[in-house]
């Protein structure tokens, strides 16, 4: 039986989302490989055994010692959303120990988790997608200007973090410079854009070396101004439709687009790419290189009204580290 580890936490607002994800994807995934979570905070990784004791992770071969047995991972399951687990630094650590991992490259995690960068990168393919202004922190901001070019109302968000953390629909100029105080509290580059007027869907997209899965559509109808963190995580702030009650042309693009966006970015593993349908077109949002695995996420639900089992799935993905 092969060792994982499957690290969880990470030093963004997305904590707890992780160690939800990796306690899930632990459940799951315990019944066919010898499962060890890994808590990474800042420079403090460990793991926690039954008997509550902590056993520090050797950051010189990723390896850690348990009752005088030195225990050795075959592969990664990374279930940490921000960094350090979905901006390219782990993965880049883990190519430097020779370690498999379930996601996608260093590069890739650090195209994707730069919102603009990710934008401008998918914008050279014509990948449809709103109108947006990055801005950095010590930047003259003049907000006549980023209305005139943008519009009203506009989304104000931090340019890498997910979970929705930071994220404002600013309706009103006067607005606008809070918004952007807001979102630099968990960001040093701001992104403002356009707001699109239309539907919000995911789609989930997992492919190895023998084969590739579309995942049935989710529709967000968020109660809250906008799919916020609580709208997310808190039972009853929205109603997601799996699959999405779309014509099926537009079911087909989407899942077209999701997959060309994958295969673009040059990802690997379990992600979900979402968009915005405008007037039946769907539009571009953003791309989760590491998205929750929660009970509550979106792309469990997917999987499950796919009718696959999640184990399957998950064990397909860390199988094909090993061919």
């Amino acid at each position: 039986m092969k060792t994982i580890a499957i690290v969880a936490g990470g030093d963004s607002s997305e904590y707890e989302v992780s160690v939800k994800s990796a306690r899930e994807a632990g459940r799951i995934l315990s019944s066919e490989y010898n499962i060890y979570i890994i808590m990474i905070k800042g420079t403090s990784w460990f793991w926690e055994d039954q008997k509550g004791r902590y056993h520090n992770v050797d950051k010189n071969d990723f390896t850690l010692v348990a009752d005088g047995d030195r225990i050795r991972f075959d592969a990664v399951f990374i279930a940490i959303h921000g960094t350090p687990g979905e901006n390219g630094l782990l993965q880049g650590y883990f190519d430097m120990m020779g370690i498999p991992y379930s996601s996608c490259g260093a590069f890739c995690s650090a195209l994707t988790f730069n919102k603009q960068a990710c934008k401008l990168f998918l914008k050279e393919y014509n990948i449809p997608m709103a109108e947006a202004i990055l801005i950095r922190k010590g930047d003259k901001t003049e907000t006549k200007e980023i209305i005139k070019k943008i519009g009203l109302p506009c989304f104000v968000k931090p340019n890498d973090s997910g979970s929705s953390f930071g994220v404002s629909k600013v309706k009103k100029e006067e607005e606008l410079a809070g918004a952007i105080e807001f979102a630099f509290k968990e960001s040093s580059e701001v992104l403002i854009e356009a707001f699109m007027n239309g539907r919000e869907v995911a789609c989930g997209v997992v492919k190895t070396r023998n084969k590739s899965i579309i995942l049935p559509i989710t529709e967000i109808i968020s109660k809250n101004e906008f799919f916020d963190f609580e709208a997310k995580y808190t039972p009853g702030k929205s109603d997601e439709v799996t699959p999405a009650d779309l014509p099926p042309s537009v079911t087909a693009e989407i899942q077209r687009l999701s997959s060309l966006v994958y295969d673009l970015l040059g990802c690997k593993g379990i992600v979900r790419v979402d968009f915005i349908v405008v007037d039946q077109k769907p539009r571009f949002l953003e791309i989760n290189t590491v998205p929750g695995m929660t009970e509550e996420s979106l792309v469990p639900k997917q999987i499950q009204a796919a009718g696959i089992l999640h184990a399957d799935l998950y064990s397909m993905v860390l199988e094909d580290l090993f061919t």
